[in-house]
């Protein structure tokens, strides 16, 4: 059995098309936590905020040689922590809102968000991935990711034959679709088997709130217990230590994945 995994979603207030000060207060927020947490998760988006501008990516995009994941890569080597969220990524002449799981080792795993906002124009910004997460194998456990708007796609996250013990969900999701948000987390850790982390930014952007929108269910979907830091303005903290022996012991005792229909996407 692996290890108990200690998870931390860290909420940034972030400061619109700002590399530069989100990326120092990410910093200062993972340097605040204890030395002992496996994962950290920031969200969507993290170093520039959400903009539906169409002119917004060709200001702000990066490669995953560029300054986010480089410095996304040396924190997590000084913390030994693994760290994942997303960016907006530029291939070519096209823009992907990327997610990363960066480990202390260096490996790096990216996922191309599938789903778009297009009830916002967010398909107009960005180009939808077509690949589901290659889960990794992280100190023990098996861990998928999905982006914001992936939530309200259960098929995407589908867990077949029980593939990831953790789902990680970085997310822009404002208070006023926070009822739909946990509720969204909650299933996908229900019907999953599996714990969830979904980790919100926090702040205001525009008319939108964020604050206090950030969770952690274990694979019942039940609230795991929490602690809740503030370590400075801008930044909202929860931190959970999750059990592997208690979600293998409940697939076994309720093996809901041998009964799962099985399907391609296309």
């Amino acid at each position: 059995m692996a290890a108990p995994l200690k998870v931390a979603a860290v909420a940034l207030d972030i400061a619109p098309s700002d590399r530069t000060a989100n990326l120092a207060l990410a910093e200062q927020a993972i340097n605040a936590l204890p030395s002992d947490v496996d994962v950290v998760v920031l969200p969507e988006l993290f170093t520039t905020g959400f903009s539906l501008d169409e002119d917004f990516p060709a200001s702000v995009a990066e490669s995953i040689t560029g300054p986010t994941i480089d410095a996304v890569a040396r924190i997590a080597r000084q913390r030994n922590m693994a760290i994942a969220g997303s960016f907006a990524a530029r291939v070519a002449h096209q823009h992907f809102n990327r997610a990363f799981f960066i480990e202390p080792s260096g490996e790096e795993t990216y996922y191309d968000k599938r789903h778009l906002f297009s009830r916002g124009g967010e398909h107009n910004v960005f180009h939808a991935g077509t690949e589901r997460f290659r889960t990794v194998r992280y100190r023990g456990w098996n861990i998928s990711m999905i982006v914001c708007y992936d939530l309200r796609f259960p098929v995407w996250s589908r867990n077949v034959d029980n593939e990831y013990d953790l789902l990680l969900v970085p997310a822009n999701w404002p208070e006023s679709r926070q009822y739909a948000w946990r509720q969204l987390l909650i299933a996908r850790a229900i019907e999953n088997q599996a714990c969830v982390v979904g980790a919100n930014r926090c702040g205001q952007c525009g008319r939108d709130v964020y604050d206090h929108q950030s969770y952690i269910f274990n694979h019942l979907g039940q609230p795991a217990e929490v602690a809740a830091l503030a370590p400075m303005p801008g930044v909202e903290i929860l931190i959970a230590t999750l059990s592997h022996d208690a979600v293998e012991q409940y697939r076994r005792a309720f093996p809901a994945a041998a009964d799962a229909d099985s399907f391609t996407i296309d």
